[in-house]
């Protein structure tokens, strides 16, 4: 999956932003649970990244929220 930078997620649906944040999230545990068990990840910075993508998407759809109020 790709990392989303903020005007990617400015552009997505409301409905798309949550799908791709589920799945960046599901993505995210994979890795940790991996780490976790001991496995190597084939791209360690890659939990970085996704932890950032997904701190930028529950941002945007925050304040997409507090917009619409």
């Amino acid at each position: 999956m790709a990392i989303l930078r903020s005007k990617e997620i400015r552009t997505m649906e409301p409905s798309a932003r949550l799908k791709k944040l589920n799945e960046l999230q599901a993505e995210y545990m994979q890795n940790k649970a991996k780490m976790a068990s001991g496995g190597a990840l084939e791209n360690p910075g890659r939990i970085k990244a996704l932890r950032r993508t997904i701190a930028r998407l529950i941002t945007i759809i925050k304040e997409e929220e507090s917009k619409a109020r």
